[in-house]
């Protein structure tokens, strides 16, 4: 299980502060963090500010963008995001099996491509809340989507922990699933509804987990990490 770091501080400055701090790590620590820029992040820093993260190590970047529209426009979109030199991206499954298919073909043609990640539910979402827009359970719909955005034949989703074994299950142990949401040792949920402790995370079988405020906004973030990264490995 991977570690993504989601930088959403309010200052680019904040972000490379945390990264200083996160120095000491060994690299094969290092190797196993990923850092999340997402949508604060990037429009407020550009491709400048992934410049930048990239000067303070061999981070992995994972752009969570959540693209939505047409097919052609999606396309054109990552193929845009590929010549960031970013490793993975987000992509919302609402957008349909033809949109995925497509990006999926767009990838085995062309080197170097992305991780491309469907998001299934938002966190956010309870399910009563998803109920009123997809007008269905919030756990069969995220599964359904899950499996067509494998048919498809992208390289997994965005879930949370709940979701995560099922649709382990109804695809295939290779297909990533990426939960966000996680306090992994009981942190303030804030806007999250489907929040998860770091031991749910790994009994789901989760391959990324998406670890934001219970980092930054921490006295000391490099202890959080390290205790994240020891309990992964146990």
């Amino acid at each position: 299980m991977k570690l993504c770091i989601a930088l959403d501080n309010p200052h680019l400055q904040d972000n490379l502060m945390l990264l200083q701090e996160l120095d000491s790590l060994s690299q094969s620590q290092k190797q196993d963090i990923w850092l999340k820029v997402g949508l604060r992040s990037f429009i407020r820093d550009g491709i400048q500010g992934i410049e930048s993260l990239k000067r303070y190590g061999d981070y992995r970047i994972f752009l969570d963008l959540k693209l939505y529209d047409i097919p052609n426009t999606m396309l054109d979109a990552i193929m845009e995001a590929q010549k960031l030199g970013i490793d993975m991206l987000t992509i919302h499954t609402s957008c349909g099996f033809e949109a995925m298919r497509a990006i999926a073909k767009l990838k085995e043609n062309q080197h170097n491509m992305p991780l491309i990640v469907g998001v299934s539910a938002l966190t956010s979402f309870d399910n009563e809340g998803f109920m009123e827009i997809y007008n269905a359970s919030l756990f069969s719909h995220t599964l359904k989507l899950a499996s067509l955005a494998f048919q498809a034949g992208i390289d997994g989703v965005v879930c949370s922990t709940q979701e995560s074994l099922a649709i382990k299950k109804a695809t295939h142990s290779t297909f990533l699933t990426i939960t966000p949401g996680i306090r992994p040792f009981g942190e303030n949920a804030n806007d999250q509804k489907r929040v998860a402790r770091l031991q749910d995370a790994l009994d789901s079988q989760s391959d990324f987990v998406v670890i934001g405020r219970p980092i930054y906004k921490d006295s000391n973030p490099l202890g959080v990490v390290e205790r994240i990264l020891a309990c992964k490995d146990k």
